[in-house]
């Protein structure tokens, strides 16, 4: 007899653990002011018990990323292929294909964890009567977590967030889908 485990409670499982690591190196790498390594989770702490809870007021922070990588996994997976990018050269998907949102304008609208959630668990938010979600109601956007790494995703993010509206841009490079396109100081 054969053990099979759901392809959804691998996804899961991978991306809590990545997301708990994650979580724990920005931990260690920024501490909160107050805070010793090693010291005990002060008074107000949320959840956990004595030295193994969370210390009160952390968050999760996204790391830096570089935005010229972040450009070339764009191209990689081909994203291009369903977002437009208003004054990057990408090939622009065909009417077929566009079923994300353009993304010129989206760098400055959200947080780098809302970017990170949408490539990581498209099915997270949905934005309805835009043409984004399948029939049975899921995200038409496919998971990629089987292509790419943590840090290719970390780097995307860095890329998304450095999109602005074509006229708000520095010119972008030599114009070839894997030429960095200008994004080196976002």
């Amino acid at each position: 007899m054969m053990l099979t485990i759901p392809r959804e409670f691998v996804f899961v499982a991978v991306v809590f653990g990545v997301v708990l690591g994650l979580g724990v190196l920005s931990l260690r790498a920024q501490q909160m002011p107050g805070m010793e390594h090693g010291a005990p989770a002060q008074p107000g702490a949320q959840g956990g018990s004595g030295e193994h809870a969370t210390p009160g007021g952390w968050k999760f922070r996204w790391p830096k990323g570089d935005p010229t990588k972040g450009r070339e996994v764009f191209v990689k997976l081909e994203c291009y292929s369903c977002h437009e990018v208003k004054g990057e050269t990408f090939p622009a998907p065909s009417e077929q294909g566009k079923v994300g949102p353009e993304l010129s304008a989206m760098g400055p609208m959200h947080e780098p964890e809302y970017f990170a959630e949408a490539i990581i668990n498209p099915n997270a938010v949905i934005e309805q009567g835009k043409g984004y979600s399948a029939p049975d109601g899921s995200s038409k956007m496919p998971s990629f977590n089987d292509s790419v790494t943590v840090q290719e995703v970390v780097d995307l993010v860095a890329f998304l967030r450095g999109l602005k509206p074509p006229g708000k841009r520095p010119p972008s490079g030599s114009g070839a889908v894997g030429s960095p396109g200008g994004h080196e100081q976002h």
